[in-house]
This record gives structure tokens, C-alpha cells and sequence, in this order.
């Protein structure tokens, strides 16, 4: 069934690449060397698909099946966008070739010759997905950016004006593969010098051995109010295979360890009051809730020994919650802190002009700062990556929350 699948899939693809090939035999028609290259280069892709497809292991996000990913992205996307020139072009010949033969206008073949201006147009405007596909995966990934903001919220207590918190999310450790360019961006969240540290879920992949080769470089982030960390969907082990109800347990218990080792308090269902000069906040920490995947957050037991009056944060890793819990609970929630969508690490982002991704059709809220009925949620484009190793225009985030006194 699975080589069944296979082929049936190599066979769309050859379809797609059979008549994107059309536009290159437009453009070259005696250059023989570029449609070897073409065709060489798609055969060494769906070869790799195959073994990437072959050695698949749910056990770990492994470098055969990211490099697999990562290929089929680049040779696909391209030839989508020439395909849909060179289909538009082949409707319209159509149309054309009915006309002529109507009026009885029509010289040689029903369908008048390709024009060249087409292909070239499909052509040029192909490379610039590749190009920037290829600097997702070589650059992009480690791409990290900063992004600051400040609140303003009427009841936050006078102590905490101008306290900063670092989000981080989506670590997703089993996918790194550059320690020095990850060690940057340790070094970077450092550099904000803030209160506090927020992880908001998914520190590994899979399972918790992802992060053991990280551990001491991770353990460097400093927050002298302390790190406080949230299991997101994937930390529990749901993606993969496990002998037994007792060897996933025992992952699991063995990622709570990683997360002390770190030097994170991890919050599953409740909550800690950061004080300040006497003065304090109540942060909240849910398990994953998210709709459409688990359930394991409780929310009213998470705040169910709080005052009403208090400054609240909470930290719940799916945005969705938001929508569906978060903004019509009972007692008021000031800012919520969520990851999960990594903005599909793919997207494109003008400040001012037009903000973009995949991820939008799925999350009303997917990436960046928002406001409901008087409640904040700030989402995080994710640290890390899943899947395909690359980020093109939605880059790895660190985000910088400043809290103030409005009027202050």
C-alpha cells in the first residue's frame, strides 16, 4: 500500500514537471544541455523523496527526511507558478484555436504555437520563490529578530512599570543542526536583559532525547525574576510510536527533568505570583489546549485560587485558546502568551503594508500582537522550526514585552 502511494504521488509530480518542462522547451529549443539538466535534476528529486519516504521514523525529525522536505518545496512551488502561466496560456490557445476554426480563419495546427514571452515571464517569476526558498533553508532558519512591544494597562501595579518579559516558543530542539547559530540566538535573548523568560511550549519534536545535545546551551539563558515554561502539543509524545502506555509516560517525565535541568519552573495547570518591591502578578501556565488538537489545559483550575482583582499573564501554547476560553473566562485575563503556529514558516511580512502566510487560513490570530475585549494576546512566530528546515519571510522570534502604567 505504502509503494502504492508512492507512485501514485511520483506520478502527480511528473505530471506537474511534464508540463512545467514546456516552457523550458519554449524558451531552449536547441539546448539540449537544459533540458538534461532540468529532467536530471527532477529524477535526484524524487529520488530522495522516495528514500526520505523509505526511512521515515516518527522517532525523530532525522536530517534524510528535513532534506526531503526541503527539496520537494524547492522543485514544486516553482513549477506550480509556471504551470499556472503556462495552463492560463493553453486556455486561452484554446479559445483562440476554436475561434479561428469557427471563422474559418485558422492556419495549421487548432492550437496556435506557445509564445515565448509567456514562458520567459513564468520562468523569471519562478525564481524568485527558489531563491528565496534556498535562503530560508541556508539562512532563514537562524534568521532571528527581535520584537518589541509595550502595553499600557490601567491596573498593572506601580512596582512592576516598565517590567520586561522575553517570550520565547517552539523551541522544537530535534530540528537544530548549527550550534553556533544557535548559541547566537541564546546570546541574543540575553542581550534584552529582562525580568523574566516565558517559553510558551513545543521544546522538542517528538520525545525528550531531542534536547540532550542542547541542554548546557540552553541552560545559559539568565532572568533574574526567574524562567517559566508550558508544555505545548508536541512535548507530549503524541507523534510518534511507543512500545508501551509506560515508555511514553516515562518520556514524559524525563522532559519535565530536561526542563528543570534548564533551570525553567514548569507550569501545568497552574500558577506563581512574581513579586516585586512587595507588590506582585499572577502568572498562569496551562497545558496544551488547542481546538482541533489536545486538550489537556484547565484553565479554571489553573486560576481557580486567584483574586479577581489581580494582574494576570497567562501562558497557554495554542492561540486558539484565546478565542475559545481565554477572552470570555471569567476573571480577566490581561495578556496571553501563545505560539504554536510558527506562522507555517512561510509568509510575507511588510510592516505597515501587508502581513501573510498559509497559517492565516487555519488561526483568525497567527502571528503578532492582538486585542479583544480589553484582553491582550501576543502570539510568537516560534524559535525553532518543524519539518521543513527553513523560514522564508516569517523569521524566528524573540519577543521583548514591556508592561506600563497608562498615564504613568
Amino acid at each position: 500500500m505504502v509503494l502504492i502511494r508512492i507512485l501514485l504521488f511520483l506520478i502527480f509530480l511528473s505530471l506537474i514537471d511534464w508540463y512545467t518542462y514546456q516552457a523550458f522547451k519554449t524558451i531552449f529549443p536547441s539546448q539540449t544541455w537544459v533540458k538534461i539538466g532540468y529532467w536530471l535534476f527532477s529524477i535526484l528529486v524524487y529520488a530522495y523523496i522516495v528514500y526520505g519516504i523509505l526511512t521515515f521514523s516518527s522517532e525523530a525529525m532525522n536530517p534524510n527526511f528535513g532534506t526531503m522536505v526541503s527539496l520537494m518545496i524547492l522543485s514544486l512551488v516553482p513549477k506550480l507558478i509556471i504551470l499556472t502561466f503556462l495552463v492560463g496560456e493553453d486556455v486561452l490557445r484554446f479559445f483562440t484555436g476554436s475561434f479561428q476554426s469557427f471563422s474559418g480563419s485558422r492556419q495549421g495546427d487548432f492550437l496556435p504555437d506557445r509564445r515565448k514571452f509567456i514562458s520567459q515571464t513564468a520562468l523569471v517569476l519562478s525564481a524568485i520563490p527558489f531563491v528565496g526558498i534556498l535562503h530560508g533553508v541556508l539562512i532563514g532558519k537562524y534568521r532571528y529578530r527581535v520584537m518589541k512591544h509595550t502595553l499600557e494597562f490601567d491596573d498593572l501595579p506601580e512596582e512592576f512599570e516598565g517590567f520586561r518579559i522575553t517570550q520565547i516558543s517552539d523551541i522544537h530542539s530535534g530540528s537544530f543542526d548549527d550550534k553556533k547559530k544557535l548559541e547566537y540566538g541564546i546570546d541574543l535573548i540575553n542581550q534584552q536583559k529582562s525580568d523574566v523568560i516565558l517559553f510558551t511550549g513545543d521544546l522538542v519534536n517528538n520525545h525528550a532525547g531531542e534536547m540532550e545535545p542542547w541542554v548546557e546551551t540552553f541552560k545559559k539563558l539568565h532572568a533574574p525574576m526567574g524562567k517559566y515554561s508550558i508544555l505545548g502539543n508536541h512535548d507530549y509524545g503524541d507523534y510518534m510510536y511507543w512500545p508501551s502506555q509506560e515508555a511514553k509516560a516515562e518520556n514524559l517525565k524525563r522532559l519535565f527533568e530536561v526542563q528543570k535541568e534548564l533551570g525553567f519552573k514548569l507550569l501545568r495547570n497552574e500558577n506563581v505570583k512574581i513579586r516585586k518591591d512587595g507588590a506582585s502578578i499572577d502568572l498562569i501556565g496551562v497545558e496544551n489546549w488547542g481546538k482541533g488538537f489536545a486538550q489537556y489545559g484547565d484553565l479554571a483550575k489553573a486560576a481557580s485560587n486567584l483574586s479577581a482583582e489581580s494582574f494576570k499573564i497567562l501562558m497557554s501554547h495554542d492561540p486558539s485558546h484565546f478565542d475559545e476560553e481565554v477572552k470570555q473566562f471569567a476573571q480577566h485575563i490581561h495578556l496571553t502568551l501563545s505560539g504554536h503556529t510558527h506562522g507555517m514558516q512561510f509568509g510575507i511580512e511588510i510592516p505597515g503594508w501587508i502581513k501573510w502566510s498559509p497559517s492565516s487560513l487555519r488561526y483568525p490570530k497567527w502571528a503578532g500582537l492582538y486585542e479583544e475585549m480589553g484582553r491582550y494576546l501576543h502570539v510568537n512566530r516560534g524559535f525553532g522550526f518543524l519539518a521543513f528546515p527553513g523560514r522564508v519571510g516569517i523569521w524566528p522570534e524573540i519577543t521583548v514585552l514591556e508592561l506600563k502604567r497608562k498615564n504613568a
